[in-house]
């Protein structure tokens, strides 16, 4: 991901399967917690193993946990094959693999235009275009610490005027109405939030801005923007803060959120709709109803408003999501194939038990788009 990173690599090696820690963008010491009977993603097609015996990979490290999956799984099903992969951060996993230093690249963001990244990875790809595949989603959970509240709902216009200082207090009016049977405390709002750059604030931020009804004007990026509240470092120094701070209210990664035991609020997308919790189902939902900046074609960078801003009954829309930024056609055929392999495998068995990890299985439709897209690759 684009954001600054913990400096230690995270190498995936051919061995086994690894240890799966809470997904995050920032290498948290929690492990992935159970989802609570969510479902998975059934086994799909099988790769045509084949081409580059090892493939290099590097960026971020919100998915290194899931790739750490995904490579266990190509391992055992191309026999002698296997990928390298380094979480370094979107950044710098965008500027190796624009270097033809690594094959692909792993990133929170898609390929910028602005920035001048679409021309150059065209360039690194031998004048071919390179592709934004969204293969690994991560949860944004939004937790709080209210003395005798076990159940809250919050929106997105509340939590961008709690997060920006517009509500101070648990019994504003705006969180009655969205708690009509809950005793909300005279209490004054403590707002948490990540002090380091962070993809999770990035898609935080890009929430309040769709969904906070014009209340957040602060923007997005990695640096939280409210200017309120008191920062923790990655999300293990969040979950310090809030655990200690009466009144406390934060963001963190989902499986963060599980393994934590911190109370998480639903999140209501229409006004007088039913609030949703997240799960695996739910945001599966959000992810299904998305929209593409480009609606045709195989490149599948994310139109990520229509998550951020779903209107669909059941879904729950705080989400992150990273790419493999790879190239269309390669000019080495065997990397190539291996690429294409690689990719069949994460999109298919490599999704099963993601959900117990924090993570979200891709949905039917979106993973037909990527079978399509991954299936082009040459």
């Amino acid at each position: 991901m684009k954001m600054k990173r913990h400096g230690a690599a995270l190498g995936i090696v051919a061995a086994g399967a690894l240890l799966l820690t809470a997904c995050g963008s920032d290498n948290n010491t929690q492990s992935g917690g159970s989802t609570g009977g969510s479902t998975t993603t059934a086994a799909g097609a099988k790769p045509d193993c084949g081409g580059k015996k090892s493939l290099k990979s590097s960026g971020s490290t919100a998915q290194a946990n899931a790739m750490s999956r995904f490579v266990s799984k190509y391992n055992a099903e191309c026999d002698g094959y296997n990928l390298d992969y380094t979480g370094n951060g979107s950044g710098a996993g965008i500027n190796e693999f624009l270097a033809k230093q690594t094959d692909f690249a792993g990133s929170d963001s898609a390929l910028s235009a602005s920035k001048g990244e679409v021309d150059k990875a065209k360039t690194r790809c031998d004048g071919n275009p390179a592709w934004n595949l969204p293969t690994v989603f991560g949860p944004i959970a939004i937790t709080y610490n209210i003395p005798g509240v076990s159940e809250l709902a919050l929106d997105g216009p509340t939590l961008a005027k709690i997060f920006s200082g517009q509500i101070t207090n648990w019994n504003d009016a705006a969180i009655k109405k969205l708690n009509p049977s809950a005793s909300l405390p005279d209490l004054k709002i403590a707002v948490v939030y990540r002090s380091d750059e962070s993809g999770t604030t990035d898609n935080f931020q890009q929430y309040l801005t769709a969904a906070g009804g014009g209340a957040w004007t602060k923007g997005a990026g990695k640096v939280f923007a409210g200017g309120v509240g008191s920062g923790g470092s990655k999300n293990d120094g969040v979950a310090t803060i809030l655990k200690q701070t009466s009144g406390g209210i934060a963001y963190v990664e989902w499986s963060f959120a599980l393994n934590s035991k911190l109370a998480t609020a639903s999140i209501a997308t229409t006004e007088g709709g039913t609030p949703v919790k997240v799960s695996a189902e739910t945001v599966g939902k959000a992810i299904d109803a998305a929209k593409f900046k480009n609606e045709s074609g195989n490149d599948l960078a994310l139109d990520l408003s229509s998550i951020h801003g779903s209107k669909v009954a059941g879904a729950y829309p705080i989400v992150l999501a990273t790419y493999e930024v790879v190239c269309s056609k390669y000019s080495d055929a065997d990397t190539g194939k291996a690429v294409k392999a690689f990719l069949t495998v994460a999109i298919n068995d490599g999704q099963t038990g993601l959900d117990a990890n924090g993570y979200v299985p891709l949905p039917s439709k979106l993973k037909d788009k990527l079978s399509a897209a991954v299936k082009a690759i040459s």
